[in-house]
Order: structure tokens, then sequence, then C-alpha cells
């Protein structure tokens, strides 16, 4: 059975009498103004849990997609990880290790993140398997042909 959310408060507005009548000719008049201004103001969104508003069919749309992609696996070790939404979800050392991932960096869990040396040109934590990769791809360009990993075509 459906429980009622108890309303606590009155809002009141004035409006041309036209409006009024058609209002009062409805079954449930506050229903349909709170319905109204909920389609009219947006929900949550999904992502930031309240920052911003969308409209319900975005929310509704997305919501299944934001929560499928909040549970990844650490590409250190495998362990399942649950993404935070919002930054005060986490301490810095979370976000610091998030931001990595969001950014298009590996995703590590707590412990894979700090056992991963860190890049000495960006910052990020690359485990040894991928360090030389890792430079090739973000941090090479024309001026790494002079060094001794790039590969000769």
């Amino acid at each position: 059975m459906n429980r009622k959310t108890p309303k606590t408060a009155v809002v009141a507005f004035k409006v041309e009498q036209e409006l009024a009548d058609l209002l009062n000719n409805l079954p449930n008049k506050s229903d349909f103004i709170r319905k109204a201004i909920a389609a009219q103001l947006g929900v949550p969104c999904p992502l930031c849990k309240g920052g911003g508003v969308v409209s319900r069919g975005i929310s509704d749309r997305f919501l299944p997609l934001v929560e499928q992609f909040r549970n990844q696996n650490c590409q250190g070790c495998g362990t399942k990880i649950e993404i935070p939404i919002g930054k005060g979800d986490m301490d810095t050392e979370t976000y610091s290790r998030l931001e990595q991932y969001l950014l298009g960096g590996p995703l590590y869990c707590n412990s894979c993140y700090s056992q991963a040396p860190a890049c000495d040109d960006c910052g990020w934590h690359i485990d040894k398997e991928h360090t030389q990769q890792h430079h090739l791809v973000s941090h090479c360009s024309d001026h790494c042909e002079t060094h001794s990993h790039k590969t000769e075509d």
C-alpha cells in the first residue's frame, strides 16, 4: 500500500480567475499543482545527487547507467570498487585516486594505488608493468625520438 508523504507547509499564490476556475474543477488540485511544479523544475541529477536538476525523463533514463558505472574493478588486483558520487563522500587520497581514473588513468583500490609509483611527469600512480606504455601514450611527442624507449619504425 502506498503511503502518502505528509505535507507540512502551505504555499499560496495569486492566479487569474479563469485559472482558479480550471484548478477548482480538478479532482485533486494540490496533487496536480505539485506534479506541475516538479515537472517544470526537474528532479535532482542522478550523477551529482542534487547539485543540479534535470528533467524526470533524463533522470529516469540515465540513473541505471550511473548506477552501473559506479561499480568498477581495480586494475591492479581486480577488487570491486564502488565509486562515490559526491566529493564529500571521500577523503583526500580517495579523491586523488578517483580523479586520476575520471581523467582517463587507471583505477586502483587504495592498496594498489599506494603501491604503484607516481609518474614523475603527471603524478598519476601507474603500476610498474604499465609505466613505459603510460609514458609513451601520455607524455611523448616528437621530442621522444631521442629517448631509448621510443621504438623504431
